[in-house]
């Protein structure tokens, strides 16, 4: 027979182990960039954004999902986070200027697709995405996702005076239909990790994760030869550094206007 202090210590210990369970998952990594250490913390976005999940989930994003691909993921982050001002609405790293222009500052997490997409449905006349600061993906398959829902909307992809795309939000820009950048706007590109510390160089060339971003690019407008000379220059850099191009190092791969 269990006495009654042993019986609530015991519903004492359950509750803290379920509070612990549910509690929100940190991650902290440290980044270098050029000669400066940046350290930060975060966590993936909860669903409090949506406006309609079933009317945000777009009908061929239904994707099967690679589980190490989807671990899979570029991203680098700026010492200060940009400020979007005054806008009509909100979804995620986006915020709606007027009735053709979103601005984005933050990154992508799983939910950021799901996002785009309840915001396409609220305001389908946007046309114009602005990425202010935009420092890349926390979850790779997530990032093609949304870059192909840019692109399948036919928007225009701009880094205006002092922007800068970083990581997994390059792939981002480089769906846009047409693609522009201010002559200070700045890419940064490095290798992609995976949830294993494993970097784009420590799989063999002939593994199809590598395919992933091959064929991505073609569809982006690059040729065979420009998509694996893209692909090498991003992973010369280790995750944990970034390169920074300039619009003019990128229109050597892709038509800007």
């Amino acid at each position: 027979m269990v006495s009654p202090s042993a019986f609530l210590r015991t519903l004492i210990v359950a509750a803290l182990a379920a509070v612990l369970a549910f509690a929100p998952a940190h991650a902290q990594q440290v980044v270098t960039i050029t000669t400066t250490t940046v350290t930060w913390t975060y966590e993936d976005a909860g669903d409090e954004d949506y406006i309609d999940e079933d009317a945000a989930l777009l009908g061929d994003e239904g994707l099967a999902e690679d589980a190490e691909f989807a671990a899979a993921r570029r991203y680098a982050p700026s010492a200060t986070l940009a400020t979007l001002g005054h806008a009509k609405a909100r979804f995620g790293p986006f915020a709606v200027v007027d009735g053709t222009t979103v601005r984005m500052a933050g990154d992508v997490t799983s939910a950021t697709p799901r996002q785009f997409a309840a915001m396409l449905a609220a305001f389908p006349g946007l046309r114009r995405l602005e990425m202010v600061d935009c420092p890349g993906s926390l979850d790779e398959e997530a990032n093609l996702i949304l870059a192909r829902a840019i692109r399948r909307a036919a928007m225009e992809t701009v880094v205006p005076a002092g922007g800068s795309v970083r990581s997994g939000a390059v792939e981002l820009w480089l769906a846009g239909t047409v693609r522009r950048a201010a002559p200070d706007a700045e890419f940064g590109v490095h290798s992609w990790a995976d949830e294993y510390g494993r970097e784009a160089n420590d799989y063999p060339a002939s593994d199809p994760v590598h395919a992933e971003y091959l064929g991505y690019y073609r569809e982006m407008g690059m040729d065979a030869a420009k998509a694996r000379e893209f692909y090498a220059l991003t992973n010369a850099t280790p995750f944990d550094e970034v390169r920074y191009l300039t619009r003019g190092d990128m229109a050597r791969f892709v038509m800007l206007d």
